[in-house]
């Protein structure tokens, strides 16, 4: 009966010597983020920022592949806050999206985040609330790898952005207004006179014609732009003959940058973390949240510059490394937005695509994009032919595309793939590239380097030209094929190479999916398909299905899509070796397909990384439609889609010698209140009040109240020969319904009948003919038939008719010299504020 405890006693003992305990793990780093809101000067002027540890980056946080992350967030702020980490793989509900996968950190709040490390490479962290991002709460991310494939002597993070002393969200609500000023701020305005001297009124009339007012770039006025906080940064402890690798990332809120290096050209060696096969690339652009990182040389005498260039020109930021003489790096030539114009004009296309849909959940992708953008296949006005592709807008290399249903999805499976890799791709002509050879030697003749503009030669600063150039003393270096349909070609990422396959098996099914990327600049609204956020429908993605999205970018403007939780290939020439990334820049006019697997669960945020078109509806909730974590109960995802529904609210007030005006414009995405007021000192008056319905982009039905006051002379009395008769003060009161409707070549037209069954049509359009300086005119016409009111002496039909003419000098982004004439109130001058 012994044998039985002895047995159990044997197997314990067994059991210990042979079973480790369980252990926490070693490899955990922590870190502590604060963010608090403090005064900070970035810009010759001090205002309230958002900080994250007492700096504007926050700290750079660091881990190492295979380790375990433990992030303490405290909010210190009066208000809430949230912190994404971009492109890092990680659970769901530590996602940092607030309300869609993470709970918001309330004010006094402190969130732990923690998740392993699946991965290496650069990557950054930022707020996923409002327009936090803008005031400084964002920060860089290193991963150090395993096993280290490179060899450097040190390392530097370089973290650009974009700074404005404006509150964010005035900014927002200014680009909602629909103003000049910041193009105009940053010297980049188009106005009249000067299309005119370029030759340039016929491609004028062909963006009025399809309701736009010229080319965009970039959107909104930064008094700075940042390297690591400060435009401009030094680095001295780096040596002469060091190998240096810098870490760029882009957290910018709405700048795209191109970077340039001075010295020898750099060596690209990653793109948004993943290795990349290397390649020597000089000018590179960098759209938001992406990163690069490179290998530099620092020279043997002198300091090397690296240059980040706004997209549009409209400034520079600059480091520095090591001492002595600098080595400039190359200047690029500010766009040409004329020259651009006019190519866009030449090429067989129509822009203008609405970001409002009248039925949203009626949509079909693929017949907006028949009816919109560029028409394949079909001649230009200069005879080439319409709709290139550009490297991205390929099918994919070696594959079978299947067809696309009405709805732009697709379920079928499989894909045939060419056994062998596509030849590596550089992105500037006449470099060539085997993934397999060293670097040294790399022969540059015959490489362009242009910027995105039509205007023939390039500064490079200093006295040197840029290394490896050569320039054909015949054709000018434009940047775009003069046939108009290669302008955007420097925009792909035919020069990103994976080192190993990333394509996907043949046998797992394929989804395909069609995103218009749609957008209205005049109400700042932004788009898919249409259909902005807060109407739209969550894009369903299933586990172990491949998700093939291709964005179709239908308006002017770059965007940077960032899907979370996942990487996705970008297909490029590279074919199966296609590299991978977390966000991938659409230029305008343009297509890029995407694949993504479907790996993970719950809901993700897929959205243009331009913080101000995602907060004006650019985005989708992408779900696996699995359950949601029960720590979310109380965080409805309703409160994330109506942060891109808010109303913001604008006014102008006049007072002019002749007359004082207010107005005042309260909007959403689909409804608008607005209020007007105009009292001449002549005793005239009428004000009105109204609301607006959106059912599409430049159509909206209105209904309201019009309140006219005016003073007009009686006849004299009989008895009374040769008598003035008095002065009496009319006031009617009247219900008004009608539509406006911004027809071709930017007119706004207002169509109306009120309870007295008097229609009433009126037309009016501004344009800017100077620098600074608009003209505006107004054309109102009413016509009375006596079916409600009795007319005087029988008559059975009345007109009136009212017009004004005036131009309006801007003084600065709230003031403005005014001068107009008015048909009710006579003419006079004055000054504008606009709030």
């Amino acid at each position: 009966m012994r044998i039985y405890p002895l047995f159990l006693f044997s197997l314990l003992l067994l059991l210990l010597l042979t079973v480790r305990p369980a252990q926490a793990q070693t490899d955990t780093a922590v870190y502590h983020l604060t963010i608090r809101q403090e005064q900070v000067s970035k810009a010759g002027k001090t205002m309230q920022g958002m900080t994250v540890n007492g700096g504007i980056p926050g700290p750079t946080i660091r881990f190492k592949e295979g380790g375990y992350a433990v992030i303490y967030v405290k909010n210190e702020m009066s208000v809430e806050t949230s912190v994404h980490w971009h492109g890092l793989l990680v659970p769901n509900f530590y996602d940092g999206v607030p309300y869609l996968n993470t709970p918001p950190i309330k004010p006094g709040q402190e969130l732990k985040y923690e998740f392993p490390l699946k991965q290496a490479g650069t990557y950054w962290y930022h707020s996923h609330t409002l327009l936090q991002e803008q005031s400084g709460v964002y920060g860089s991310i290193v991963i150090e790898p395993k096993h280290e494939r490179l060899t450097y002597d040190k390392e530097l993070v370089l973290v650009l952005s974009d700074w404005t002393n404006q509150k964010p969200k005035n900014v927002l609500r200014y680009l909602k207004r629909g103003t000049e000023w910041y193009n105009i701020a940053k010297g980049t305005a188009t106005p009249l006179n000067r299309v005119i001297a370029r030759g340039a009124f016929g491609a004028q009339l062909n963006f009025w014609k399809q309701r736009m007012e010229g080319f965009g770039i970039a959107d909104v006025y930064y008094d700075a732009f940042l390297v690591n906080g400060q435009p401009v940064q030094q680095y001295p402890e780096f040596k002469p003959g060091e190998r240096v690798r810098l870490r760029i990332i882009n957290g910018g809120t709405s700048t795209q940058f191109w970077m340039t290096f001075g010295g020898e050209d750099p060596l690209l060696v990653a793109a948004d973390g993943q290795d990349v096969v290397p390649v020597k690339h000089n000018k590179t652009f960098i759209a938001i949240a992406e990163t690069y990182d490179f290998l530099v040389t620092i020279p043997a005498s002198g300091k090397l510059e690296f240059r980040a260039m706004a997209q549009d020109g409209s400034g520079t930021a600059s480091a520095f490394l090591g001492t002595g003489p600098v080595l400039a790096a190359p200047v690029l030539p500010r766009p040409d937005k004329i020259a651009l114009m006019q190519q866009m004009a030449k090429m067989d296309m129509r822009m203008g695509a609405p970001a409002l849909k009248f039925r949203p959940h009626h949509v079909d992708p693929e017949q907006i994009k028949a009816n919109w953008g560029m028409r394949m296949g079909k001649k230009g006005k200069d005879g080439k032919m319409g709709g290139m592709p550009m490297g991205a807008d390929k099918p994919m290399a070696g594959k079978e595309m299947g067809g696309m249903s009405k709805d732009g999805n697709d379920q079928k499976a499989g894909m045939k793939m060419n056994d062998q890799p596509a030849p590596a791709k550089p992105a500037m002509a006449g470099m060539p590239m085997d993934g397999t050879k060293k670097m040294d030697g790399l022969k540059m003749d015959g490489m362009k380097m242009p910027a995105d503009t039509a205007r023939a030669g390039m500064k490079m600063g200093a006295d040197k030209p840029m290394a490896g150039i050569k320039k054909s003393a015949d054709k000018p270096m434009t940047g775009m094929d003069m046939g108009g349909m290669d302008m955007f070609a420097e925009y792909n990422y035919d020069y990103l190479r994976a080192p190993q396959k990333t394509a996907y098996a043949d046998t797992a099914p394929v989804r395909n999916i069609l995103l218009n990327l749609t957008g209205n600049m005049k109400r700042y609204i932004w788009s898919m398909n249409g259909v902005p956020l807060s109407s739209a429908d969550e894009i369903p993605i299933r586990g172990n299905q491949i998700t093939r999205i291709t964005y179709n970018n239908l308006t002017m403007m770059h965007h940077p899509m960032h899907l979370h939780g996942h990487f996705f290939r970008v297909i490029n020439e590279n074919g199966e070796y296609s590299p991978l990334k977390h966000t991938v820049n659409v230029p305008p006019m343009k297509q890029v397909t995407i694949e993504v697997l479907g790996n993970e669960s719950g809901d993700w945020f897929l959205h243009c990384h331009v913080l101000y078109h995602l907060m004006s509806g650019m985005a989708r909730v992408v779900s696996y439609d699995t359950p949601r974590d029960p720590r979310m109960t109380g965080y409805p995802k309703s409160t994330l889609v109506h942060e891109t529904n808010r109303y913001y609210t604008w006014g102008m007030l006049g007072v002019a010698s002749h007359m004082g005006n207010l107005n005042l414009v309260s909007s959403n995405v689909r409804n608008q209140f607005n209020l007007s007021v105009e009292n001449g000192w002549n005793r005239n008056m009428e004000s009105e009040a109204t609301y607006e319905r959106y059912l599409y982009d430049y159509f909206r039905v209105f209904g309201g109240v019009n309140v006219e006051n005016s003073r007009q002379q009686q006849p004299a009395p009989l008895t009374e020969p040769g008598a003035t008769g008095r002065m009496v003060t009319k006031t009617t009161t009247t219900a008004v319904v009608g539509v406006r409707f911004l027809t071709p070549y930017l007119f706004s037209l207002d169509a109306r009948i009120d309870n007295q069954l008097r229609p009433r049509l009126s037309l009016g359009r501004q344009i800017m003919v100077l620098p600074r300086l608009l003209v505006s005119g107004y054309y109102e016409y009413q016509a009375d038939f006596g079916w409600v009111n009795k007319l005087d002496n029988n008559r059975r039909f009345a007109k009136e008719v009212v017009w004004r003419s005036g131009a309006e000098y801007l003084l600065s982004r709230n003031f403005s010299l005014m001068g107009s004439y008015d048909s009710r109130f006579g003419g006079g001058g004055g000054l504008n504020l606009r709030f």
